[in-house]
């Protein structure tokens, strides 16, 4: 079993700071990429950011230069720094990460149970 927990959402004034975390735990022999997607109601979830195990990173081009994703291999968390926060950010946020839970098993896809982030004008 593996599971994802999220932290930090909440609301913020537009042009505020907040940072998410996403923590996972349960059965895990390696984490492929992470990543953060976000979904309004009614739309399809979107990604954010990605990250692979070595670091590399990727964006959607709405929050380039506003947003930073990272991760600590030791910890299985991944972050996300989000600054100048604008009121079209507003969503619930979701943690996804690609596990195998062991060598015998090939990776799958998790996720989290999403956390509210709302950003006024």
């Amino acid at each position: 079993q593996v599971t994802l927990v999220e932290s930090g959402g909440g609301l913020v004034q537009a042009g505020g700071s907040l940072k998410l975390s996403c923590a996972v735990s349960g059965s895990i022999f390696r984490i492929n990429d992470m990543a953060w997607y976000r979904q309004v109601p009614g739309s399809q979830r979107d990604l954010v950011a990605s990250i692979t195990s070595a670091g590399s990173t990727n964006y959607a081009e709405s929050v380039k230069g506003r947003f930073t994703i990272s991760r600590d291999n030791a910890e299985n968390t991944v972050y996300l720094q989000m600054n100048s926060l604008k009121p079209e950010d507003t969503a619930v946020y979701y943690c996804n990460a690609e596990v195998r839970r062991s060598i015998r098993f090939p990776e799958a896809n998790y996720w989290g149970q999403g956390t509210q982030v709302t950003v006024s004008s």
